[in-house]
């Protein structure tokens, strides 16, 4: 059976993601991320969608970021402001680098594990801007990963990473994930944490327009 590593945040996307990926008949490992973010509500979802998806192995990977911080996600002095979906600067939510730092240890993953497939859930149409969801930005990670790994560049087994989402919008995701059976009720977007979703972060109104133009109703919320 062919393996994928999926970045599994615990998020619409990913989950999205886990389950495509499950569908395609993939052995799935999952891997998420502890970076010192401001709350582990999604972490936990994260645990609950890779049990409820049955993958074969779902790691949680320490990565303190907030020890240099530079994001209200990872830096206590810094307020999560409220969202704009029509922004068009860079978040303070951004943080530096972050999709690098993840898949290059997705691809240390990968290589231990002899899995030529690594999948995120990026996209860069209906997203908060962040530098590191763009297709350019994927295509030379797949590059790099492949001139530093020995599967790539002494074995010639290309490691391949995968944005299913890239070209398509929130709304388009989610009736995939209708399709697929995602149960979004396990899933966490907000920003701030909390017991329930803040509903004003950038990531609340993002998820709210999107099941409202997908038709379908968030049971997150219900």
């Amino acid at each position: 059976m062919k393996k994928a590593v999926v970045l599994l945040s615990g998020g619409l996307d990913s989950a999205v993601t886990l389950y495509m990926v499950k569908s395609q008949g993939y052995e799935v490992h999952a891997l998420s991320f502890d970076y010192g973010q401001r709350h582990s509500r999604e972490l936990k979802a994260a645990k609950s969608l890779a049990q409820e998806a049955g993958v074969v192995s779902h790691q949680v990977v320490s990565l303190r970021l907030d020890q240099w911080g530079g994001s209200s996600l990872t830096d206590s002095t810094m307020q999560v402001e409220d969202g704009n979906v029509n922004r068009e600067d860079i978040p303070v939510t951004y943080v530096p680098a972050r999709n690098m730092v993840f898949l290059s240890v997705a691809a240390s993953f990968a290589e231990a594990v002899k899995a030529q497939d690594i999948f995120i859930g990026v996209s860069q149409v209906d997203y908060s801007g962040y530098v590191d969801c763009r297709e350019e930005f994927i295509e030379a990670m797949e590059n790099a990963v492949n001139k530093g790994t020995v599967m790539g560049a002494e074995q010639n087994i290309p490691i391949r990473i995968h944005a299913p989402f890239i070209h398509k919008t929130k709304s388009e995701e989610i009736q995939m994930g209708k399709e697929l059976g995602v149960p979004f009720e396990l899933t966490w977007s907000c920003y701030r944490g909390g017991t329930k979703p803040c509903g004003t972060c950038d990531s609340c109104l993002l998820r709210a327009k999107a099941f409202e133009d997908a038709g379908v109703v968030d049971k997150a919320l219900v």
